[in-house]
């Protein structure tokens, strides 16, 4: 089934990651690959010791309106070689739950080429769970997904102008 947790509150993948840790646990094969992330977040290091596959974007280590031109094609031929690697896993049905974390982010970043990113995802039927995270879901996605789950904020601490703080938002 596909998946999708979005919206503008926290939690889209603090969620993904309960998940795959429910998975993992279930003995379940599980890929954690991070779109617009570098690969160092603080789940990261936890996923990898139960067992779960992770894959990030390395060059990503900035807000993608911060980035130059060079920096972003980079970003974009390594969120191609993700999407075409879940294409490979869900081919070979290596796979039992996928997770591409900030996929709508690099989808509206534009640093997600979305007719792959379609075939990948939307081409596939078989029994791999897929979860997409990140704000902004749009069609043809989620006319396609079996859960939409939204996060909506009515209070963070960002807005009293308290930065992101490791182990708790990154």
């Amino acid at each position: 089934m596909l998946h999708i947790y979005t919206g503008n509150g926290k939690g889209k993948t603090t969620a993904s990651v309960g998940l795959a840790v429910r998975a993992a646990g279930a003995g379940l094969r599980v890929y954690f690959l991070q779109l617009m992330k570098d690969g160092t977040s603080s789940e990261i290091a936890m996923l990898e010791q139960l067992g779960v596959s992770v894959g990030a974007a390395r060059s990503c280590c900035k807000f993608s309106v911060s980035m130059n031109a060079e920096e972003k094609a980079a970003a974009s031929a390594e969120h191609s070689a993700i999407l075409n690697e879940v294409g490979r896993l869900l081919a070979d049905g290596a796979a039992d739950l996928i997770v591409l974390d900030e996929f709508f982010c690099a989808l509206s970043a534009g640093l997600l080429d979305r007719e792959l990113a379609e075939r990948v995802i939307l081409g596939y039927s078989g029994d791999t769970e897929l979860v997409l995270t990140g704000r902004g879901a749009c069609s043809p996605f989620t006319d396609s997904a079996d859960y939409i789950t939204e996060m909506l904020p009515h209070k963070h601490p960002y807005d009293r102008g308290i930065p992101a703080r490791k182990g708790i938002e990154f």
